[in-house]
């Protein structure tokens, strides 16, 4: 696998692609039966990677943000356009200011894709829950969903995005 690294580093054009079916970051928002919040966050090990690269995974903010006393948030995407918004903290905050998740989430996505000149060619996606246990989500392309437990019973949303096709 290195060889074959280091074979693709001598003409690389670092030019990710967006797949809706297996795309990147994984995220994970829980609330316990306390009501206590809770979050996980994890980027795609996609290989060949541009060197040096650093995604909002890692980020505080950017692909997880939880705050116990208002809600939590995590994205998926392409992580070098959530850190630009800092994505997940902005929707807890705007979460803080009254609206809800699925507001907050919308107006997440509207600030990456204002962003861009014209139609964006990759997918951001966010979902978010605060401490009512409302859940909003909200992506630029349709193909996102999410899944969320119930009565024992997980349930696949799709979410609401922007646009219906890339």
């Amino acid at each position: 696998m290195e060889a074959k690294w280091k074979e693709w580093l001598k003409t690389s054009n670092y030019q990710p692609k967006i797949n809706l079916e297996n795309h990147d970051t994984i995220g994970m928002l829980c609330i316990d039966k306390n009501g206590d919040l809770s979050g996980a966050c994890t980027t795609s090990g996609l290989g060949y990677k541009m060197r040096g690269r650093v995604g909002d995974s890692p980020i505080i903010g950017s692909g997880l943000f939880v705050d116990n006393e208002v809600g939590a948030a995590t994205a998926t995407g392409m992580g070098e356009e959530v850190v630009k918004t800092v994505g997940s903290f902005l929707i807890v905050e705007l979460m803080r200011s009254g609206m809800s998740p699925q507001v907050a989430c919308e107006e997440a996505v509207q600030r990456v894709v204002a962003k861009q000149k014209g139609k964006p060619s990759f997918q951001v996606g966010f979902i978010a829950v605060n401490t009512a246990r409302v859940v909003g989500s909200y992506s630029i392309h349709s193909g996102f969903s999410y899944t969320y437990y119930e009565n024992g019973k997980a349930i696949n949303k799709p979410s609401k995005s922007i646009y219906k096709t890339i």
